[in-house]
């Protein structure tokens, strides 16, 4: 495997279904040369993070369409640090109240991603911001 290449994990936390761009995210990130692993849909936080562990990824992507990123992901958050996993990128996407992103910047998300961001600036965001190999 190729050291330099960015590991992330896509997931959909909770029991929302829909997986429409959360799929179309990881395609685009496969295609910019990034190692994609997606969870599929209705993931406890537990499964996440321990996919995260296992998959030794760079990135967590976290799709939320349904409203319960108010709930669950502080729950991530908290995983994240209770397991000493501080040096993944978290990015967050999808229906994102735009007054709900400064509490989740404080909670570690590097960047939230609104309905309509191209996906290939999504792949350009973490190129532009990864860890150093």
């Amino acid at each position: 495997m190729d050291k330099g290449r960015i590991r992330v994990v896509i997931a959909k936390v909770g029991l929302d279904g829909h997986d429409r761009g959360a799929k179309i995210v990881a395609r685009t990130l496969r295609d910019a040369g990034m190692e994609v692993i997606y969870t599929g849909i209705r993931q406890s936080v537990n499964q996440v993070i321990n996919t995260v562990i296992q998959e030794n990824a760079d990135v967590l992507g976290l799709s939320f369409l349904s409203g319960d990123q108010v709930v669950l992901l502080p729950k991530v958050m908290q995983a994240l640090k209770e397991k000493g996993v501080d040096d993944v990128m978290v990015i967050v996407g999808g229906i994102i109240l735009e007054r709900q992103i400064p509490e989740f910047m404080k909670m570690g998300v590097r960047k939230v991603f609104l309905p309509g961001t191209p996906p290939a600036e999504i792949a350009k965001y973490i190129y532009e911001n990864r860890r150093e190999p």
